[in-house]
């Protein structure tokens, strides 16, 4: 008997979530998700560095962390949620007391909320196919040469997997990563144009 499966990210569309297996009808009883939400912010706003993804993820990984334990950071006029496993949850809040230059508290929380998440922009755009580098540079106005050396240096994901083929075909609600450059999800084909080119649908962080 198939054993249900599902990924999750503490929130929707998640970059980086965990893979669970079974559910309660599967197991006999529930199961809660192995994840905790932690909230990071300065000690003194009015004093702190300007913080990024990449201060935050440093200061954590500068703990000793393997970057599987963490999910995604979500940043919010300085302030930071942390998607973990819960097994590190009591060590960061513990050992984590400055970010960049900037001493800073942290604090469970029982989920990110609506307000800090990243919003979505919805896009309509004309492109000549649906190959992953044409779509990237589409949405981040790159030419296809820029597209294709990104592709090819490892840092492009199509829903959480690595994607090292330019001419990968990505499915409609496929959640795209460019490191670097954001997010978007790929919603396929509205329409073609009278000149046989395709409209598509992009949702863009």
């Amino acid at each position: 008997m198939p054993v249900k499966t599902e990924l999750y990210g503490g929130y929707d569309n998640a970059e980086r979530c965990i893979a669970v297996f079974g559910d309660e009808n599967d197991l006999g009883y529930e199961c809660a998700y192995p994840v905790k939400f932690i909230k990071i912010e300065p000690l003194q706003m009015k004093f702190a560095d300007k913080l990024t993804h990449r201060d935050f993820l440093g200061s954590l990984m500068g703990l000793g962390l393997r970057r599987e334990m963490l999910g995604d950071i979500i940043i919010n006029e300085n302030v930071a949620f942390l998607v973990c496993l819960d097994t590190v949850s009591d060590f960061i809040i513990n050992q984590l007391d400055k970010v960049k230059h900037t001493s800073v508290k942290c604090s469970l929380s029982d989920f990110i909320p609506n307000d800090v998440l990243p919003e979505l922009k919805y896009e309509e755009l004309i492109v000549s196919s649906e190959r992953l580098d044409v779509l990237i540079s589409a949405v981040y106005n790159l030419s296809r040469n820029e597209s294709q050396k990104r592709i090819e240096s490892e840092t492009v994901f199509c829903d959480g997997m690595l994607i090292d083929n330019s001419s990968f075909m990505p499915k409609n609600g496929t959640l795209i990563s460019v490191r670097g450059l954001g997010r978007f999800i790929f919603d396929g084909i509205l329409r073609q144009t009278k000149k046989g080119r395709n409209v598509i649908s992009v949702r863009i962080y």
